[in-house]
Parts: structure tokens; sequence; C-alpha cells
């Protein structure tokens, strides 16, 4: 039934207990001025627009189209943000859901819900989040959490914020999190070296060596981290309290909420990982070998099979050629769209509605 989706990590494990048939999604939206350093990242078409990057995924998830800047979100060569996938993955299954500003630079013009926190500080810093803001980020995504769990039957939980792969490296450095070489990019070639180079210089100006907060995990996210992971973080947290399930939409950013929670000893047994096959398949990165670092072995991880190697479009196929993987929910939206239909529709009818998506946004634009 849902053979495009394959569980990396605990065979026995169904995606069958995440069947859902009232999904929402939530998109939390951020900024981190780390996302600044040249060759950190490539969400955003330069260092001045990454700004704009979580406001415009926000915007094109709600009109198809973006606002607040001038253009399509496709890069000049014609790779798109992954917020088309997750848009095309909520219209194909009418999954419902909300943008949560927790630190974003540029507000979106669509309806959001805000966190009211400011946005994160270059790691490299040693003091990138006030840790009050840290401690707010996680209270107020308990009381959301708790809230969607009575609406909704899954909480698909993502995220759009530049540069969060080495902030979510730091923080689990921070954990003592065996990561090094692990977490994933934006890039084919994953700049291990130069995230390696901020870490340590975050380490020494925090005065912190691998492992010392390791039962801190607000001091951890204060330190190393950005504003999106005690929302997400909280959120999750909220969800599970009250019952509910979760399924955090990403990849190995993800494993940083995992570390946060395991840290404050939170029970995660109604939580999973939904990313896409072009993260489980990344050589520069290993979601499973993180997870399986922490004693949260509970967690299973599932990928889906987007097909994007079959695409008439160049700038969807360079997906599965290690580009950009996942985002905005991507993988982890498609994956509850899935669900929600029983299997009706799969990764390669989803690859249809991105096409689809993906020449409206052109031919609108064109006009």
């Amino acid at each position: 039934m849902y053979s495009d989706i394959q569980c990396l990590n605990h065979r026995e494990s169904s995606i069958r207990k995440f069947h859902c048939a009232n999904p929402v999604f939530i998109c939390v939206i951020s900024y981190t001025e780390t996302c600044t350093v040249p060759g950190i990242t490539i969400a955003g078409a330069s260092p001045d627009l990454m700004k704009y990057t979580s406001a415009a995924d926000s915007e094109l998830l709600y009109y198809g189209r973006c606002r607040c800047i001038d253009g399509p979100p496709i890069t000049p060569d014609g790779k798109p943000t992954p917020a088309i996938i997750s848009r095309s993955a909520i219209v194909a299954n009418e999954i419902p859901f909300f943008i949560v500003d927790a630190g974003s630079m540029i507000k979106p013009l669509v309806p959001y819900i805000s966190f009211n926190l400011e946005h994160g500080k270059n790691i490299a810093l040693g003091s990138a989040v006030d840790l009050n803001e840290v401690k707010k980020g996680f209270d107020y995504g308990i009381l959301l959490g708790n809230h969607l769990s009575k609406m909704s039957d899954l909480v698909i939980l993502g995220e759009s914020i530049p540069g969060g792969t080495t902030t979510a490296l730091g923080v689990l450095r921070a954990l003592g999190v065996s990561s090094e070489l692990k977490v994933s990019s934006t890039m084919p070639n994953n700049p291990h070296d130069l995230k390696d180079r901020i870490i340590t210089q975050g380490f020494t100006n925090a005065g912190i060596r691998s492992g010392d907060l390791k039962n801190a995990p607000f001091k951890a996210v204060s330190a190393m981290g950005d504003p999106m992971l005690p929302a997400v973080s909280g959120i999750a947290a909220g969800v599970i309290d009250s019952g509910g399930k979760v399924m955090l939409a990403g990849g190995t950013q993800m494993t940083a909420v995992l570390a946060i929670l395991e840290s404050m000893k939170r029970p995660l047994d109604n939580l999973c990982i939904g990313t896409t096959t072009y993260v489980a398949n990344d050589r520069t990165s290993d979601l499973v070998a993180i997870a399986e670092s922490l004693s949260v072995n509970v967690v299973p991880i599932f990928a889906l099979n987007l097909h994007m190697e079959k695409s008439c479009i160049d700038g969807l196929r360079a997906f599965s050629r290690g580009y950009v993987k996942d985002g905005v929910g991507a993988g982890g939206v498609s994956i509850g769209s899935i669900l929600k239909s029983s299997g009706r529709i799969n990764g390669q009818d989803l690859l249809v509605s991105t096409e689809n998506e993906y020449n409206r946004i052109l031919l609108n634009h064109a006009k």
C-alpha cells in the first residue's frame, strides 16, 4: 500500500501506526545569521535574500506565488524551493496548514501564529539565542501543541530556516551527540570543514566543549542553536503530552529536536521522522547513525521516494543529484498526504503534481 515509503531504521516499525484521517501541517519559520557565512548554504539566491527565504516559502504555500520577493522561488539555474513539493502535497489531499513565526527576519504576507521571538545570531559568537527566548519558544510550543493534538490525529512539523543544518549540528555537538560529518546540507558538496570551523569558534567563545551541555538543552540551544529548534521541540512535546502523534518533517536537522527532547527525558513513543530518500541516500551525511547514537531508538525514520530522477524538469531532477534534498516539510507532508489517502496516491503521483505546480509558477511569472 505504501511501497514508496521505507523505514530506515526499525524494520518492525510500520508507517501504518501514523495513518491519519485528519493531519495538519505546521511550518515553523525562522532565521539565523549563521546563514550569512559564505559557502554554508544555498537556501537563497544571495546572502542578502536569505532573510526572505522563510517568508517567501510561507507565501508560496498560501498563494502559490511569493509576494515579499519579485520572481518565482527558483534559482537562476532552475532549482526550486522545496516548498513547491510541500504545496503540491497539501493541495493533492487538502491538508490544512499553519505558519508559526519563531524568529523570522522578514514577516510573511500571510496569516501566521507569532511566538514573538528574536532571530538567531551567528553561532560562531557562542551566544546565538537569548536563554529566555529559548525558554519562551519551548513554552509557547507546548501550549500550541496541546491544542493541535485536539484538532488533528497527526501533527506534521516542518521548518524553513536557511543555515539550519549548521545550527542543528552545533546543538547536537553541545549535547554530546555523535554527529561529526553526519549532518546534511543543501549542497551535494557538504561543507563539513566550514561547519566545523564555525562550531569550534562558537565553542571557544561560549567556553564549552562537546558534551558539556548534555543535561542542559536550553543552554545548548542558546549557545549554538536557533529559535526554530525550541519552538518545534515544544510543539512536539505539547502534542505528545496530550496523547497525539507527531511527524518531524525533515532530515538530519530534526535529530537535534530528538536530542533536545531526549535530554529533557520527554516520552517519544508517538513520534517519527519523515523525510525524502534524497536525505536517506546522501553519502555526505548519516541520518540513521545520528538517531542511533541517541538512546531514543524507539523513533522510526521514514523516507519517501518522490521519483525526482524521472522528472522532465531539470530543476526537480536536481533533488536526486544532492541539491536541497528536503525542506519546508516536503518529505513529511508528502508522506502525510499519502497516509491520508490510504495509499491511493503515491510518490509518482506527487511528482506529477509537483511538475504541474512548477510549470504553473513559471507560467504565471512570465505573465
